[in-house]
């Protein structure tokens, strides 16, 4: 008897559909899975064979051939083992025909026939969504993510018999209504950081528009500090936004046990000693990295140019399109990185070249080729250079009262809410910092003083055009933190206050004695 399964695949962060076909004919007692199955697909002969046996069902001998269409796409993962063991016992008539009408099933099976959790299980509810009247059977682990689509019919099986024993009534009853866990984070506060206005500014401004931003100073001056604060002073995510940081996590493994939707800012920190496939995304098949993860969120480098050079210098796609395109032999690949960059790192290699009170023992030399790890065109793309200087003890002992996250925040919110009115129209453009600066130039409402400033400025720094329009952008974003409906000359100074990077120390002249 032949028995076809509806269930789907997850390529990217989007599902596509796949169907398992089973045929139970007389002929040796074996398995045969075809359909280009990767080394877990083609294992699932011994976990689904184990759990029927184990669960109480018979397997009897015949030749079985499992075809997972279309044939020509590489099949990954472990979620065809509920398709398969159900398509089994259709096959071998231990079900009846019309089992699996108008049902999609994905799950792992364990060897003593329990349904276990799977990754991607919110794409492939989407794409079962697409598809109406049609019953989602998944793991119970994965019913929080489901959820997230109210109107989709679902079944969450513990086990191969229980979900046998709801098909034979033709009765799949839904899981248990449960309050959707929402994964969050508890972000730390801005009153904590003592001193430091200036840089808590620069945050602001960046956390309002969206700006990469690259700290520079001594060791032990809070920029760490700083960073991980930033999330703290972000919206909360849309829920289209939620949706989609949601779908990445879910792809990637990495949802917390129990939780299903996102609606924090992600927060992504990874170590220096990452892999370029690690911080991009690759593997095959492709697997979304760091910059992915950090989708709608922030992404903060520490120590920067400890990263190696090839790694850090493939940021330039991701930040200048937001999405990443990982292309193999077989497949092309995109997943969404609309992050916000925040690098830390030293002026030099101890760490004292900016400071007056410490002594600098690097060379010139030195400090070229320290700052040589990162390209020019790299730090063009990033929006704003913040000097963060030491805090002196005798302020860090002071008990003076900082400005707290909840406060930034606010003012964050509104001028957020300034740019959403602003971009309404243009797809993809949620903030300052993603609009194209051409347009901004044009429609961005400039006052003819700073319009004169910015361009006096741009010929004596030498920007390129992408600088001049990302100092747009950040006079923008100043602009809508102070409820302006124009760009004045107050707002084009700040942002250029950001543009410099810290100067390379005179050289050190030595006597020579003779």
């Amino acid at each position: 008897m032949l028995a076809a399964i509806r269930s789907a695949a997850v390529l990217g962060i989007e599902a596509y559909d796949i169907t398992v076909e089973v045929d139970a004919a007389l002929g040796l007692p074996q398995w045969f899975i075809v359909g280009l199955p990767a080394g877990a697909v083609k294992e699932s002969r011994e976990r689904v064979g184990a759990a029927l046996v184990n669960a109480g069902f018979k397997l009897p001998p015949r030749r079985i051939t499992i075809n997972l269409a279309p044939a020509d796409v590489r099949k990954e993962g472990t979620g065809f083992d509920l398709p398969i063991a159900v398509g089994i016992l259709i096959a071998t008539g231990q079900l009846p025909p019309d089992a699996a009408r108008s049902r999609l099933f994905a799950g792992e099976v364990g060897l003593d026939g329990t349904v276990r959790g799977i990754r991607g299980a919110l794409p492939i509810a989407i794409r079962a969504a697409s598809n109406p009247g049609t019953t989602l059977v998944l793991p119970p682990s994965n019913v929080a993510e489901a959820r997230l689509l109210p109107r989709l019919p679902l079944c969450a099986p513990a086990t191969l018999a229980e979900l046998s024993s709801w098909l034979r009534r033709e009765s799949l009853p839904s899981p248990g209504e449960a309050p959707c866990a929402v994964q969050s984070a508890d972000f730390m506060d801005f009153a904590d950081v003592v001193g430091q206005e200036s840089a808590k500014r620069a945050m602001e401004v960046a956390a309002a528009g969206g700006h990469n931003v690259l700290m520079i100073g001594p060791p032990g001056a809070g920029k760490t500090m700083l960073a991980r604060r930033l999330p703290g002073i972000l919206p909360a995510l849309s829920e289209a936004e939620a949706l989609e940081a949601t779908a990445i996590h879910s792809v990637a493994g990495a949802l917390a046990n129990g939780h299903a939707l996102i609606t924090a800012a992600p927060f992504r920190a990874p170590h220096h000693s990452v892999s370029s496939a690690g911080l991009i995304g690759g593997g095959n098949p492709p697997h979304p990295g760091e910059v992915s993860l950090a989708h709608n969120g922030v992404l903060f480098l520490d120590e920067l140019l400890e990263f190696p050079r090839h790694v850090i210098e493939s940021l330039r796609q991701p930040m200048e399109d937001g999405r990443v395109v990982i292309s193999r032999a077989a497949c092309s690949v995109t997943f969404p990185a609309r992050f916000t960059l925040v690098g830390a790192m030293n002026p030099c290699p101890c760490g004292n070249a900016t400071e007056p009170a410490r002594v600098c023992v690097c060379s010139v030399a030195d400090v070229t080729k320290y700052r040589s790890r990162m390209s020019g065109p790299l730090a063009d793309r990033i929006d704003m250079h913040v000097h963060v200087g030491a805090v002196s003890l005798r302020a860090l002992s002071s008990r003076t009262d900082a400005e707290g996250s909840c406060s930034i925040r606010a003012r964050v919110e509104r001028a957020r809410a300034s740019q959403r009115r602003r971009y309404g129209l243009m797809p993809g453009v949620a903030c300052n910092a993603h609009v194209a600066g051409r347009w901004l130039n044009t429609h961005g409402r400039i006052e003819r003083g700073a319009r004169e400033l910015l361009a006096s400025a741009a010929e004596r720094l030498a920007l390129t055009a992408r600088g001049y329009h990302r100092v747009i952008k950040v006079a923008r974003t100043v602009a809508d933190l102070d409820d302006s409906e124009t760009v004045d000359v107050p707002h084009a100074a700040e942002a250029l206050r950001y543009r410099p990077v810290v100067p390379t120390p005179a050289p050190r002249l030595f006597a020579v004695h003779q």
